[in-house]
């Protein structure tokens, strides 16, 4: 006789693996919804980040619109440097509103990769133990 024969392993019970089985695709399932609903929050709060931008660089161009009547109105009143100023400052809000609208648009396009990560995983988690349950049938 051998070791092995004297202290034989426990094998547990089909319906033991059964509830096991229950056990860890419940916890497994709860931890993929968690899973997925912080990314689904740290998408929106990107696509939040990124509508405030689109929105800062809204008021900045609006800003850029005055800054040129300004500029126009000041040229046609003294036909000297107070206008070139003005354009000068113009330019800048100008500027400032497309990198604002370029980071902006950045962040709203990240958002959807995410969700989409999140939908294909849970897609395929859910094909896998479909998959499991007929091979088992």
């Amino acid at each position: 006789m051998t070791d092995l024969d004297a202290n034989p392993v426990e094998q547990p019970s089909i319906p033991e693996l059964v509830n096991r089985l229950t056990t860890q695709t419940s916890r497994l399932i709860r931890d993929e919804l968690q899973l997925a609903q912080k990314e689904f929050q740290l998408a929106a709060k990107k696509t939040a980040v990124g509508g405030g931008l689109f929105s800062t660089a809204g008021l900045l161009a609006g800003l850029g619109l005055l800054a040129v009547v300004t500029a126009a109105i000041a040229g046609l009143a003294l036909v000297l440097p107070v206008w070139a100023a003005a354009a000068v400052v113009a330019v800048a809000l100008f500027a400032a509103a497309g990198i604002a609208a370029v980071v902006g648009k950045q962040q709203v396009q990240r958002a959807p990769d995410a969700a989409h990560e999140v939908l294909t995983s849970v897609t395929q988690d859910v094909q896998a133990v479909q998959e499991a349950r007929h091979g088992r049938a």
